[in-house]
């Protein structure tokens, strides 16, 4: 299955953010518990963060990071990367 690379820059105060925070860390939550292996993070030294993912496709890839709570609620702006794995 690809792996995909959600990279994001928050576009909102870290008020208005970090409410949203909760219903993304229980999506990625369920994204880990549908088999797709996820991860998501934030960038110590910036504003921002990324999500990487598993998905059949760059279509389904673009379903799930639409799921996302923090872009449901317009916190984010991304680009969505497959991201091809050389060395595992």
């Amino acid at each position: 299955m690809p792996w995909f690379a959600k990279i994001e820059e928050g576009i909102v105060e870290k008020a208005t953010f970090d409410q949203y925070v909760p219903a993304h860390k229980a999506y990625v939550q369920d994204l880990i518990d549908k088999g797709h292996q996820a991860k998501s993070g934030y960038w110590a030294r910036r504003g921002g963060g990324m999500l990487i993912f598993q998905a059949n496709s760059r279509s389904e890839a673009e379903a799930i990071v639409a799921q996302d709570p923090l872009v449901q609620n317009h916190c984010v702006k991304y680009e969505l990367y497959e991201w091809c794995v050389v060395v595992e």
